[in-house]
C-alpha cells in the first residue's frame, strides 16, 4: 500500500480492454480456472455488523490446500497464456536491449572520497563503490550484490557508510516481507566484522564518532516500528541499549541524523500526526522532545548549523510550511515562519546546505525547484520548459558546498541528473539515462490536459504517444494508470520498458487524482478517509475523458494499477468495468473492510487514518460501501490479471486470492481472469533488475494478446 513501489508500477503497469470487445481470433485452452472451496466464515464488526467470507481460510500460508490453491492459479495462467511465451521473450529481450547492461550511477563527493553504485554485464545487482582522493584513483567495492544474492531467490540490500568512512553498514532482506539483516565491513581491511543484527529495519544512522549506530526493530506480527536501539561496534547485539520505544500501536518510529550531522532525530508518527525527539550525534544520551504529537499536525526537523532547528510542518498550513525554532526551546509557541503556507504552492520539502537552501515545490501539479540565499534571502527558480514533467532534489550529503544536484524527467526525457551551482547559477548536466537502440526522443508528444470531474475539480493528467502512431480520431488503444493515496504524488516521468507500448501505438496516461498531493495538501484530503470515493470518480472521469476526445478507442481502454492503486482498480471494476477492456491490478490491496479490522496484520492500525476505523460505525460503512472484494457482483467484467508475493508483508497475498475466488464465482462474463502468486517475492515483486523485467513483459503480452498483437 505503499509508495515503495510506484516506480515498479510505472514500469509495468498493464491496461485494459473493454467487456464488449470482440474475442480475439485465438482460441484460449478449453480448460476450467481452478476453483477455491466455499468455507463461510462470518466476521462481527464491534458495533454488531456481521459479514459472511466464504473464502477466509485462504488466509493461511502454512495450509497446503492454500498454497496448492495459488499454485493451481498459476499454471491456469501459464497454461492460458502458453502461446505468448515466445512473445513474452521478444518483449523481455527489446526491453533488455535498451538497457545499458554496465552502467553506473554519477559518483557523489563526500570528504574525500566519491562514491558510487555500478551494474556490471549480466549482473542482477549493484555494487556499491568508491575511490578515495579522484575518480582516476583504484576502485574500493563496498559490496558486490551479485555475490550477495547468490542462491537467494530474493535479494534487496542497501549500505550506510560511517562519517569517518572506515565502516559500511550492509543491511538485506532476502525473503521480501521488510525484515532486514545488518552486518559491518570494515573497510581499511575488507573484513566482515562478527557484528549480526537481525529483523531490523532498512536503516543504520551512524554517530559520529563512529562507533555505534542507531536502527529501528519493528513488531515481528504487526510489523510496525516500535523501537529504536543503538549498536555499538563489538557489542553482543542481545545487549543493544534501547534508546527509544513507541507503545502508541497506531504510530510508527523511526530514526535519522540532519544535514549538520550534529543532532540524531527520533520521529513517530502516523499518517496524520507526528512528533520528534533529538540527541547530539556524538555520544550517547537521553532523547529530548521537539513538541508533543497533536491531531492533524505533522513535522519534520532538520538542522543547518546555528542556533536553530529547521521544521517542516503542516501545522495550521494544508500546504505546509518552513519554520525555525531555538535548538534550546524547540516548542510549537516558538515556531517562526521561514517559508509561509501559500494557498496555490505546495511546500515538498526543503534540502539545506551552508550558505543556501533547496526548496522542492508543486504548483498546478508541476515540481518547482527555488534556491534562497541565507545571506540576504534572495531567492531564484531552476527553469524547467516542458509542459508536463518530473523533477526533484537528488541526494546532496555534503554540506559545505554552493552544488545541489537535482534530477529532471518527462515522459519522453529520459531521467538526467543535474548539478547546479547555486552561486553562479549554471548547470551541468551529469548524466542522462541511456536508452540503448534507436530511440529519439522528438518521435514521442507528452501532453497535459485538465479533466473536468463531476464535482467540477480539475484532475490532471499526463499523456504521452508516439507521434507517427497517433490518431486523435477515437480508434487507438489506451493505458491509464494511477496511485492516488497516502499523500503520494505520481511523476510524470520517463520508462524504457513503455517504450514497447508506444511503439506499438498505444496512448499512455497518468491521472494525477485526488489522493495525491499533485494539486496541494487539500488534494490530498479530498481522496482519503471518507472522501476516498473521489479518487475512484477521478480515474472513470478521466478514462471518458480519453475516449470522449479521440484519444482513445471507446473498446481499447486499459487500466493499471498497484498496492492502494489495486484498490483503485479493484473500486472501478466495480463501479464501471464496462469502460474497460482489462485491468492489471499488483499486489492489490482490496478487501479494506476485513484487513482495518485485524489488528494483527502489518501496520494496520498504522493505516486507520487513511482509510477509517473500522471500530467506527459510520466510517466501516463506508469503506464497506466500496471495498472491492464486498462488492463483487454477478455482472461482466473486462480481462482481470492480479498480482502477489506470497511473503507480502504489505499487502497480503490473500487479499488478491480472495477476491480472484469471489470474482470466478459470480462473474457472467468469459473473458480471462488470472492470478499470479510469486511464491519467492514480498511486495515489490522479483528483486533483480532483469527478472523485473519478466514481469513487465508477461503483463504486456497479456494485454497485447487481447488486442490480437502477437509480435
Amino acid at each position: 500500500m505503499n509508495k515503495s513501489i510506484q516506480n515498479l508500477l510505472i514500469l509495468s503497469a498493464g491496461m485494459s480492454i473493454a467487456c464488449s470487445q470482440q474475442e480475439p481470433e485465438f482460441q484460449y485452452p478449453d480448460i476450467q480456472p481452478p476453483t477455491a472451496t466455499v468455507k463461510p466464515f462470518e466476521i462481527t464488526a464491534k458495533h454488531g455488523h456481521v459479514r459472511v467470507d466464504n473464502y477466509y481460510w485462504l488466509n493461511d500460508r502454512e495450509n497446503q490446500e492454500v498454497i496448492d490453491y495459488l499454485n493451481a492459479e498459476n499454471a491456469y495462467m501459464d497454461t492460458m497464456l502458453a502461446h505468448t511465451k515466445d512473445f513474452q521473450a521478444q518483449l523481455f529481450n527489446e526491453m533488455r536491449s535498451r538497457i545499458k547492461e554496465d552502467d553506473a550511477s554519477v559518483p557523489y563527493k563526500l570528504d574525500d572520497f566519491y562514491y558510487y553504485s555500478r551494474y556490471v554485464e549480466g549482473g542482477e545487482y549493484p555494487i556499491y563503490a568508491r575511490k578515495k582522493g579522484s575518480l582516476e584513483a583504484e576502485e574500493e567495492i563496498i559490496m558486490d550484490g551479485n555475490e550477495l544474492g547468490k542462491g537467494k531467490s530474493f535479494l534487496n540490500f542497501f549500505t550506510s557508510v560511517s562519517h569517518d568512512h572506515n565502516f559500511a553498514a550492509i543491511i538485506m532482506d532476502t525473503q521480501g516481507r521488510n525484515f532486514y539483516t545488518v552486518m559491518i565491513k570494515d573497510l581499511r581491511t575488507g573484513e566482515m566484522l562478527p557484528d549480526k543484527i537481525e529483523n531490523i529495519r532498512s536503516s543504520a544512522v551512524w554517530t559520529t564518532d563512529n562507533k555505534s549506530f542507531y536502527y529501528s526493530i519493528p513488531d515481528p506480527v504487526t510489523l510496525r516500528n516500535y523501537q529504536v536501539k543503538r549498536h555499538i561496534i563489538g557489542q553482543d547485539p542481545s545487549q543493544d541499549e534501547v534508546v527509544f520505544e513507541e507503545n502508541d500501536q497506531t504510530l510508527n518510529c523511526g530514526v535519522g541524523i540532519t544535514k549538520s550531522k550534529k543532532y540524531i532525530i527520533i520521529g513517530s508518527g502516523r499518517t496524520d500526526a507526528s512528533y520528534a525527539y533529538y540527541l547530539d550525534a556524538d555520544k550517547p544520551g537521553k532523547p529530548r522532545l521537539i513538541a508533543p504529537i497533536e491531531d492533524n499536525v505533522q513535522y519534520d526537523v532538520d538542522h543547518a548549523g546555528g542556533e536553530d532547528f529547521f521544521i517542516y510542518t503542516n501545522q495550521d498550513a494544508v500546504n505546509y510550511r518552513l519554520v525555525k525554532a531555538p535548538v534550546s526551546n524547540p516548542i510549537k509557541s516558538n515556531w517562526a515562519d521561514v517559508i509561509p503556507n501559500r494557498s496555490d504552492i505546495f511546500l515538498e520539502g526543503v534540502d539545506y546546505f551552508k550558505d543556501y537552501m533547496a526548496v522542492q515545490e508543486t504548483k498546478e501539479g508541476l515540481a518547482k525547484i527555488r534556491i534562497i540565499k541565507y545571506a540576504d534571502n534572495s531567492d531564484h527558480e531552476i527553469q524547467f520548459d516542458e509542459a508536463a514533467y518530473s523533477a526533484g532534489l537528488g541526494y546532496n550529503p555534503a554540506f559545505d558546498t554552493d552544488v545541489v544536484r537535482y534530477s529532471y524527467t518527462s515522459m519522453t526525457t529520459p531521467n538526467s541528473i543535474y548539478d547546479y551551482n547555486m552561486d553562479n547559477r549554471e548547470k551541468e548536466l551529469m548524466k542522462e539515462q541511456p536508452v540503448l537502440g534507436d530511440f529519439d526522443k522528438n518521435n514521442y508528444q507528452t501532453e497535459r490536459v485538465m479533466v473536468t470531474a463531476r464535482d467540477g475539480k480539475k484532475v490532471p493528467m499526463s499523456i504521452v504517444y508516439r507521434k507517427d502512431k497517433f490518431k486523435k480520431d477515437g480508434s487507438m488503444p489506451g493505458w491509464i494508470y494511477a496511485y492516488g493515496s497516502y499523500g503520494y504524488s505520481m511523476d510524470a516521468s520517463f520508462s524504457s520498458s513503455r517504450l514497447s507500448l508506444l511503439d506499438r501505438g498505444m496512448v499512455y496516461a497518468i491521472a494525477h487524482i485526488r489522493g495525491g498531493q499533485e494539486m496541494g495538501g487539500d488534494w490530498y484530503e479530498d481522496g482519503k478517509m471518507m472522501n476516498k470515493k473521489n479518487s475512484f470518480y477521478d480515474f472513470i472521469d478521466c478514462s471518458k475523458w480519453l475516449q470522449d476526445n479521440g484519444y482513445v478507442a471507446k473498446d481499447k481502454l486499459f487500466a493499471s494499477g498497484g498496492s492502494a492503486g489495486g484498490l483503485l482498480m479493484g473500486g472501478i471494476l466495480n463501479m464501471a468495468p464496462e469502460l474497460y477492456s482489462g485491468v492489471i491490478a499488483a499486489v492489490a490491496f482490496v478487501d479494506v473492510v476485513t484487513t482495518m479490522m485485524d489488528e494483527s496484520i502489518p501496520l494496520t492500525t498504522f493505516e486507520w487514518l487513511e482509510w477509517g476505523n473500522p471500530n467506527i460505525q459510520e466510517q466501516y460503512e463506508y469503506m464497506l460501501s466500496y471495498s472491492p472484494y464486498d462488492n463483487v457482483e454477478a455482472k461482466d467484467y473486462p480481462h482481470i490479471l492480479t498480482t502477489t508475493g506470497l511473503h507480502d508483508s504489505q499487502v497480503q497475498y490473500w487479499e488478491p486470492a480472495k477476491w480472484v475466488a469471489k470474482l470466478r464465482t459470480l462473474k457472467t462474463d468469459n473473458n480471462n481472469l488470472f492470478l499470479y502468486t510469486n511464491m519467492d517475492a514480498g511486495h515489490g515483486g522479483a528483486s533483480g533488475r532483469f527478472e523485473r523485467l519478466k514481469e513487465v513483459a508477461r503483463e504486456y503480452a497479456f494485454v497485447f494478446d487481447i488486442l490480437g498483437i502477437r509480435e
